[in-house]
C-alpha cells in the first residue's frame, strides 16, 4: 500500500504560512501527572498569546480522547499510540502556521522524544509541570486518584503506572509557581521563537 502513497506539494508553504501570521509556529507541550495544571497553563499562555495576535490552538488528552482517540485505553502500548497521534496531529498544526499548545500526561519519555523528533526539535518546548504527586492528589479534580487508590481504575499514572520526569525540559514549573509566574516563565524561553 505504501508504494502507491503520493506525498503532494502544495502552492502554499509553511512558511508562507507563517510570513502570513507574522510568526513562527510550533508546539508547546505541557507534561506532568494528572491535576498537575497542564490544561490551566496552557489555557492562560493561549490568552497571553492571543493577545499579541498569536494564532495558536490548545490541544487536550482529554478532549482528543473524546474523538480522535476514543478508540484508545490507558495500556502502555495505547498511551504510545496517543501520544503518536498527537505528534501527527501538531505537525500539521504547525505546518498550518499555528503555535500549538499540548497538555498530555504523556508518561514515558520515548514517547515525547517520539513528539519530538516527528515535528523537529528545533519546533517543540516541552514544559515539566512538576506538581507533586500529594498536590495531585489533593486536587484529584477528576475524582481519579480517590478511583486509582480504591482499585477501580487501573493503570493511573503515579499510582499504578510510572511517570518517567523529563530529562531535559525547556522550561519546568511547578505548584510553587503561581499561574503567573509560570506563565512568564514559559513565555520567556518561548518569545525568540516566535520571531521569523
Amino acid at each position: 500500500m505504501a508504494k502507491n502513497i503520493v506525498k503532494h506539494e502544495y502552492k502554499i508553504s509553511p512558511e508562507d504560512r507563517r510570513l502570513k501570521n507574522g510568526h513562527n509556529s510550533f508546539m508547546v507541550f505541557f507534561t506532568g501527572l494528572s491535576g498537575s495544571g497542564k490544561s490551566t497553563l496552557a489555557n492562560a499562555l493561549e490568552l497571553k498569546l492571543q493577545s499579541q495576535n498569536i494564532q495558536t490552538f490548545v490541544i487536550d488528552g482529554d478532549n482528543l480522547r473524546t474523538g480522535i482517540n476514543k478508540d484508545l485505553s490507558f495500556s502502555p502500548e495505547d498511551r504510545s499510540e496517543n501520544i503518536r497521534r498527537i505528534g501527527e496531529i501538531g505537525k500539521l498544526f504547525i505546518d498550518a502556521g499555528i503555535v500549538i499548545l499540548a497538555a498530555f500526561v504523556a508518561p514515558y519519555e520515548r514517547d515525547r522524544n517520539h513528539i519530538r523528533s516527528t515535528i523537529g526539535a528545533e519546533r517543540f518546548v516541552e514544559v515539566f509541570v512538576n506538581t507533586s504527586l500529594k498536590v495531585c492528589e489533593e486536587r484529584d479534580v477528576k475524582g481519579l486518584y480517590k478511583l486509582a487508590r480504591t482499585g477501580k481504575i487501573k493503570n493511573m499514572t503515579g499510582i499504578s503506572a510510572p511517570y518517567e520526569i523529563p530529562s531535559s525540559p525547556a522550561v519546568k514549573v511547578s505548584d510553587k509557581n503561581s499561574v503567573d509566574e509560570a506563565i512568564e516563565l514559559i513565555y520567556k524561553t518561548i518569545r525568540p521563537k516566535l520571531k521569523l
